[in-house]
């Protein structure tokens, strides 16, 4: 009997232990939540920092993606494109598909860092040119400041 309810106390705990573990944590958040202006602000802070990987955190904090989406939006911001602000579909969150430019843009990467560059975006077009043809930053900024607006 004795050794039955020690079993049952061991079960017990266990149980408890691994209801603990997987629980979401609660952290003091040191991070207000962000709006979707300030979030892609501070990621593209980030980013031109070379802080990636913190970059992707921000994001996943800030929005509860997971980290393939959270990913794919810093991918998306890194390559000078403008990503969609993420949002919430039911419990799980999700990122929707989002254009490569407004419409009636071309495709052409000469058009791509010109429309950065009238929004005041240069850092994000030496991003993108980097990004699309594997030039070193220098070269990358000479042909986003060739590039007429």
């Amino acid at each position: 009997m004795l050794a039955l309810s020690a079993v049952v106390i061991t079960l017990i705990i266990g149980a408890a232990v691994t209801l603990l573990r997987r629980a979401p944590r609660r952290q003091n958040d040191p991070h207000p939540q962000l709006d979707a202006s300030q979030l892609q602000w501070q990621a593209t802070a980030l980013i031109t920092a070379g802080k990636v990987v913190p970059a992707i955190k921000l994001v996943r904090e800030q929005t509860g993606l997971d980290l393939k989406n959270a990913k794919r939006y810093v991918d998306d911001l890194r390559a000078g494109r403008t990503p969609a602000p993420p949002y919430h579909h039911g419990a799980t969150a999700a990122y929707p598909p989002t254009p490569l430019l407004p419409p009636g843009h071309g495709a052409d990467l000469a058009t791509r860092v010109r429309l950065l560059k009238t929004t005041g975006r240069s850092g994000q077009a030496v991003l993108l040119v980097r990004g699309e043809t594997g030039m070193s930053e220098p070269d990358a900024q000479r042909f986003v400041d060739a590039i007429q607006t």
